[in-house]
């Protein structure tokens, strides 16, 4: 096998939550074009086609079902529907929610609503996946450097789901990188166009970037390649690590 070899996705199916729009959408398709068929999860299940024609576009197949990360029914049915399209072999953990809330003034149901999806909801996602994953399977959880630093921004309940979804990806990979052969990873993005960067104030993110050691924001395709390499076998001999993809702003 060659190094190029160790890209390819062939012959395995990857699910993607999160896959209506942004950076789902650039997961789905980057994976479709190593070679996976693709299982597209989000709750607004009208917007999945977009990201199926993609995957299409790149010669692969797609399969959209409409999944609230939140509910373990939902990501148990998921996982079902993606064992009967083909055999399991990654799941990308990349449905999230921000809040940009004073911690003063965040209610008990904003905080827990943020956690629930972000960090539960990776939990009930990765338990019924290994449940049907191939062996020598790969989770990936999308995490932030919100986890690790902040950024000027009130985000309690945020940076709390990313940073425990780090914990829990080193927990996970101990667990089951020897019992069950599946690795599991994390990526901590920087600064990506994304529904949640449209949120933010005009000028903040110019000023964010305008110090980092690269920059300027992060590209799409340039998370999905960071995606790629940690769903096939390239990182064969990587689990329980993060993945920090952020032009540079945990040093800056």
């Amino acid at each position: 096998m060659s190094i190029l070899d160790r890209f390819r996705l062939d012959g395995r199916v990857a699910i993607v939550t999160g896959a209506s729009s942004g950076l789902g959408v650039a997961f789905a398709r980057g994976l479709a074009e190593a070679g996976a068929d693709i299982v597209l999860a989000a709750r607004r299940a009208d917007r999945l086609a977009g990201t199926a024609a993609l995957v299409e576009q790149a010669g692969r197949r797609a399969l959209c079902v409409p999944t609230d990360v939140s509910s373990p029914d939902d990501c148990r049915a998921l996982a079902e529907a993606a064992a009967a399209f083909g055999p399991v072999g990654v799941l990308v953990n990349n449905a999230g929610v921000a809040s940009a809330v004073p911690a003063g003034r965040e209610t008990p149901e904003q905080f827990r609503s943020v956690l629930d999806v972000n960090l539960s909801g990776a939990y009930w996602m990765a338990q019924a996946t290994a449940a049907v994953m191939r062996d020598g399977g790969s989770v990936v959880n999308i995490s932030s450097v919100l986890g690790l630093v902040t950024a000027g921004l009130p985000q309690a309940a945020y940076a709390a789901s990313k940073a425990g979804l780090l914990g829990l990806t080193r927990d996970l990979a101990a667990q089951w990188s020897t019992r069950k052969n599946i690795r599991v990873n994390a990526i901590a993005p920087g600064f990506f166009a994304s529904e949640m960067t449209d949120e933010y104030e005009d000028g903040y993110l110019d000023a964010r970037v305008r110090d980092l050691p690269i920059s300027r924001p992060g590209d799409a395709d340039e998370l999905a390649a960071a995606v790629l390499f940690l769903a096939s076998d390239a990182s064969a001999y990587v689990t329980g690590t993060t993945l920090t993809v952020d032009g540079g702003l945990v040093i800056s």
